[in-house]
């Protein structure tokens, strides 16, 4: 018998638990937000990322501080598909604008 059968469908069921626990205690959206301030650079690039200064949530409005004035111009073009992305990988609910400072 091969023990390595067993660990990949433990996997599917703690994830599954994880989630219900989240909603039991509804922490499903703090979850989220906190997911998305974690990954930020991730979701924008190395060049947005790194001139990021802070970043975080209030009011279903993400406010994200910019160090330079460019990025924060290529930021506010691309808003919308920025938004979008937002919307695709935390969902719908999570987000509702994004301010520059």
């Amino acid at each position: 018998m091969n023990n390595f059968t067993g660990r990949k469908k433990d996997a599917a069921p703690l994830e599954e638990a994880f989630q219900e626990l989240l909603k039991a205690y509804r922490l499903e959206g703090k979850f989220r937000e906190k997911s998305l301030i974690h990954d930020w650079s991730s979701l924008v690039g190395k060049t947005i990322g790194d001139r990021t200064q802070s970043v975080f949530i209030r009011d279903k409005k993400l406010f994200v501080k910019i160090t330079s004035g460019p990025v924060k111009r290529e930021i506010q073009m691309n808003k919308s598909k920025i938004l979008r992305l937002i919307e695709e990988r935390y969902g719908v609910d999570v987000i509702e604008d994004l301010v520059c400072l």
